[in-house]
């Protein structure tokens, strides 16, 4: 008998940060057999995706956040530096980080992530109930189909021993009954650089490993042009300054916008702040909705200042944003969508900037660069129009700005990273294909990611469920920013796709465990009449969902037996419910028993508390302090 006839498959198309975090939770949420295949087209990009792997970031490559955020659990907030100080091994590491013990205000180099979510990936598969098994497999999903019973993916140049399907080399079909989506950035062309895509002075991402050996081996004296002034943009410029360049780096930005530093023992917090009532009057122009902002973000920012003396006024603004967060999915529902449209595209840089900083360890090298007038770091403020090659070698990058336009002779160009969020425009085969069959439909509203569901399932055209088809990561963009209010980064970075593998990883295991009942439409209903009835308000079913909360957030499989046990007795003894037969009565517990999962569900993926908040709430903060 084929494994598949033994248990049903889930697929996740990627194996970096978004698809690894999706099968942990698969392999911790799952209660039967059940077999994950993680599948990735790059091998070195395996739990790691383009922004962690270690062939693309040097040793000088940090997070930009604190490492003390960087855990991939979103209810064990100081999992990862645990894991640094305690786990990791450090026998190829170099200075100074062989010997740093790790803090969580502090830095850490980015490459390490890749080490971690192996290591968290190997302990879920460790610790996963009998007959959930995982297989990582290479190759790339190019297309897709909705059958009966679940989905049918073609995957070119499939490698997996331990699958049970045969391949051949080409392509191969591969049956599942649920596909999660965790397919990551996707580089954008950019039409300024169509005439020097392929010329050996343009670097067109930063984060490859022949970028990095281009901007390691460059003579110390050249001129660098770096386009963009993001996050990305400093990683480059920080790489080139710490290995001693003393040549010229020019800053391209066109909305010349500079990221703040964090301040020394900066932590994540939340405040409350009075709604901003005046955004939510109709929209009447740009100019004007722009004025009633500044107006109601100053106030806003004040108000921090004068009730909050405790939050340096480095990161108030991230404050403000955050409190403004449950406000914003009203407030953007009255913007014509072209002008939401432009709105985003115009300020997404200066959005991302007052939403999150990086740590002093990344900006310290580009400002004290940058301070003195004849400092080898300079800002440019403009659009590039162009790039184009000069018979010495070198290039000239055309920047049109506020003050005319101007051009830039350099020995390298380097693009930051550059990516499509349009998915009308992405040129990777699987989603031309995926949007010519309707499974996939690029996001209305914001033009940024893909049309999902509250549970992240994919929407066709009609509005429906395409399928047992799930998306994790940045594919959801633009339904963060328009359904949460999730603005910057924090629509799609590791915040965002630690809730996303939580509610995803629970909506899939439902599916499976609900077998003939799992129709959207009727398990809505069905959830909507326990939702309205008693036996959800009373202590029993609180203290279900407690049970389930610390089941989910539980590593070892001895404890998650031990607590689904008390679960299942919990749901027993709520009542009888509307069951006329034992069959009625097994049910109505598997339905009673989902509602308590979407419950803890809710509760885990919380985004109004800190993470930290969040486990004192959960009656889950023990682990809170590094010597724990």
């Amino acid at each position: 008998m084929s494994r598949t006839a033994l248990r049903p498959r889930v697929l996740i198309v990627g194996a970096g940060l978004a698809g690894t975090a999706t099968a942990i939770r698969l392999l911790r949420f799952a209660r039967s057999p059940l077999e994950i295949v993680l599948l990735e087209r790059h091998s070195a990009y395996r739990s790691a995706g383009v922004a962690y792997h270690r062939d693309g970031n040097p040793w000088d490559h940090v997070f930009n956040i604190q490492a003390g955020r960087m855990s991939v659990f979103r209810e064990d907030v100081l999992d990862f530096v645990r894991w640094a100080n305690h786990e990791a091994d450090r026998r190829d590491w170099p200075e100074p980080w062989a010997g740093l013990e790790f803090v969580e205000q502090g830095p850490a180099p980015r490459r390490i992530f890749q080490d971690y979510l192996d290591d968290r990936l190997a302990e879920a598969r460790r610790e996963a109930c009998p007959g959930v098994v995982l297989v990582e497999a290479d190759g790339e999903a190019v297309d897709l189909k909705v059958v009966p019973g679940g989905v049918e993916v073609t995957v070119d140049r499939l490698s997996a021993p331990d699958l049970d399907t045969a391949a051949d080399g080409g392509s191969t079909v591969l049956p599942a009954a649920h596909v999660v989506l965790a397919t990551g950035l996707e580089l954008r062309e950019p039409a300024f650089a169509a005439e020097v895509a392929d010329h050996p002075a343009f670097v067109r991402n930063p984060y490859s490993a022949a970028g990095v050996r281009t901007l390691q081996a460059l003579a110390p004296e050249a001129t660098v042009a770096i386009v963009g002034s993001v996050l990305s943009a400093y990683d480059a410029a920080g790489l080139l300054l710490r290995g001693g360049h003393t040549g010229r780096i020019h800053l391209i930005s066109r909305s010349g916008t500079i990221f703040r530093t964090y301040p020394g023992g900066h932590e994540h917090g939340v405040v409350a702040l009075p709604c901003p009532k005046s955004l939510l009057e109709p929209y009447r122009g740009r100019e004007e909705f722009l004025d009633r902002v500044r107006t109601e973000w100053t106030a806003a920012c004040a108000a921090v200042g004068r009730e909050h003396p405790d939050v340096d006024p480095v990161v108030v603004a991230e404050r403000v944003a955050k409190a403004w967060e449950p406000h914003l999915p009203e407030a953007i529902e009255r913007i014509p969508t072209a002008e939401l449209r432009g709105l985003l595209d115009e300020y997404g840089t200066a959005i991302a900037a007052v939403r999150v900083g990086a740590v002093e360890y990344t900006m310290a090298v580009i400002e004290r660069a940058m301070r003195p007038a004849d400092g080898p770091v300079r800002l440019l403020v403009g659009g590039v129009a162009a790039i184009t090659p000069t018979a010495s070698g070198r290039l000239v990058v055309h920047v049109a700005g506020p003050d005319g336009k101007r051009a830039v002779e350099a020995d390298l160009v380097v693009s930051n990273f550059g990516r499509e969020p349009d998915y009308h425009r992405v040129v990777q085969p699987l989603w031309r294909n995926l949007l010519r069959h309707g499974i996939a439909v690029p996001h209305g509203r914001t033009g940024r990611g893909l049309e999902v569901d509250a549970h992240g399932t994919l929407l066709g055209a009609d509005g429906d469920p395409a399928g047992p088809v799930s998306a994790v990561g940045v594919l959801r963009e633009g339904d963060e920013i328009v359904r949460n209010g999730r603005t910057g980064a924090f629509a799609f970075n590791l915040a965002a796709i630690k809730n996303h593998s939580i509610a995803v990883a629970a909506h899939v295991v439902e599916r499976l465990e609900m077998g003939d009942d799992d129709s959207a439409r009727k398990l809505a209903r069905i959830h909507s009449r326990l939702g309205n009835s008693e036996e959800v308000d009373g202590p029993g079913f609180e203290e279900a969902v407690v049970l389930e909360v610390r089941r989910l957030a539980t590593r070892g499989r001895a404890e998650r037996e031990m607590l689904d046990s008390l679960l299942e007795a919990g749901i027993r003894s709520l009542g009888e419910g509307p069951a006329t037969s034992p069959n009625d009565a097994h049910r109505h517990d598997r339905l009673l028993r989902a509602e308590v999962n979407r419950a803890a569900v809710r509760r885990l993926t919380d985004v109004s508390v800190t993470p930290r908040q969040l486990r004192r709430q959960l009656g889950i903060a023990k682990a809170d302090h590094l010597e724990d």
